[in-house]
C-alpha cells in the first residue's frame, strides 16, 4: 500500500553519500539489536563536565502536558488508525540525571504507562513528506543527529524541532567508538555537541554511540561526561523497514521501551520511503496497544 502518495527522495553531496555507505548499519540492517540493554540508573558524583555545548536545558517542552495527537482525518490521510493519546508526563520523572559524575546508560524507561519512545538516528534522509507526516500526526520523536550527515541541510530538522521534538548527540562522523582513542572519542562527541547547540539553540542532553558500541565502557562514559550530555541512550527494538527487530525473546513491546529507527529512504529501505517505514512502525505499535510518548518528558534534566 502506498501510504504517502508521491514521496520524493533528495540528492546529497558526494561526500555525504560516501559517509552514508559507512553509516547505513547504524543499529539496523544487521546491528539493530546488537547493543546490550542496560538498566536505567542515575549518575553519581564525579568531576564537572566541560567542553562541548554548555549546560543542557530542561528536557520537557511543556511540563505536565502530554504530546498532542493528530485527529482521525490526519491519521486516515496516511492510511493509519489513530494511536491512543499518551498520558500526561509523570511529575516524578523515572530517570533523574545528575549535573556531574558518571552518566547512566539505559535502553528503556521504568514506567507503568503503556507507552514506548521513538528515537530516529543520523539524519541521512531528508524527505519533506516526513515533516508533513509528523506535522499531521504529532507523534513525538527524539532525533540523534550526526554532524557530517546533516551539515548539508541543518534547516530540514528545524520544523521537526518546532513540533517539540528534541535534538540529541550522535557524533560527527559515526565511528565505531571502541575502535578509536579517548581523545578522538571526545572530539567526536564535543564537536557534535557544540555544532548542534549552535544550530538548534539547545545543548543535547542525551548521547547515542553509533551501533551502540562502547556504551558501557569507562572510556566512552568519561568522554561523554567531558562534552555535556548527561546520559547514554540505547534501545530495545529497532525498526527494519516493515517490522521491528526485538531484543526480548517474546518479540513484544514492553512499557517504556525505546525504539530505534533511522532517517532512511528508498535506497536503504529496499524501495520503501521514510514515511512508509514510519507508518509501518506506528502500525506495529498500534497493534500491540501502545501509545508513543516523548522520551525527554520522562527524564529529569540536571539542576542548573
Amino acid at each position: 500500500m502506498n501510504r504517502d502518495g508521491l514521496s520524493r527522495t533528495r540528492t546529497y553531496a558526494a561526500g555525504v553519500l560516501a559517509l552514508l555507505a559507512f553509516a547505513t548499519a547504524c543499529g539496523d540492517n544487521g546491528g539493530g539489536g546488537g547493543a546490550a540493554p542496560a538498566a536505567s540508573t542515575a549518575g553519581s558524583a564525579a568531576p564537572q563536565p566541560s567542553g562541548g555545548g554548555g549546560t543542557p536545558t530542561a528536557a520537557a517542552t511543556t511540563p505536565g502536558a502530554a504530546p498532542a495527537q493528530g485527529d482521525a482525518a490526519a491519521w486516515a490521510k496516511w492510511n493509519l488508525k489513530p494511536l491512543a493519546p499518551a498520558p500526561a508526563p509523570p511529575a516524578d520523572k523515572p530517570i533523574k540525571l545528575e549535573r556531574t559524575g558518571t552518566v547512566p546508560v539505559f535502553s528503556d524507561v521504568k514506567t507503568t504507562d503503556k507507552v514506548v519512545f521513538i528515537t530516529i538516528d543520523d539524519g541521512a534522509e531528508k524527505d519533506p513528506k516526513f515533516v508533513e507526516m509528523l506535522t499531521d500526526l504529532k507523534v513525538p520523536i527524539s532525533m540523534f543527529l550526526t554532524k557530517d550527515i546533516v551539515k548539508n541541510d541543518y534547516g530540514y530538522f528545524k520544523p521537526l524541532q518546532a513540533l517539540g521534538n528534541h535534538i540529541q548527540n550522535h557524533t560527527v562522523t559515526h565511528p565505531v567508538m571502541s575502535k578509536i582513542p579517548a581523545e578522538k572519542q571526545k572530539s567526536e562527541i564535543c564537536e557534535d555537541q557544540s555544532t548542534l547547540t549552535q544550530q538548534y539553540g539547545t545543548a543535547p542532553l542525551l548521547f547515542r554511540p553509533p551501533f551502540g558500541d562502547g556504551a558501557n565502557t569507562p572510556t566512552l562514559n568519561n568522554s561523554v561526561q567531558q562534552c555535556g550530555p548527561r546520559a547514554i541512550v540505547l534501545w530495545r527494538e529497532s525498526m527494519q523497514i516493515h517490522d521491528m527487530q526485538y531484543q526480548a525473546g517474546d518479540k513484544k513491546l514492553k512499557s517504556g521501551d525505546i525504539i530505534l529507527a533511522h532517517f532512511r529512504g528508498p535506497k536503504e529501505l529496499k524501495g520503501a520511503t521514510m514515511t512508509q517505514m514510519f507508518a509501518d512502525l506506528l502500525a506495529r505499535i498500534q497493534e500491540q496497544g501502545f501509545s508513543v510518548a516523548r522520551l525527554e518528558d520522562y527524564i529529569q534534566a540536571p539542576p542548573s
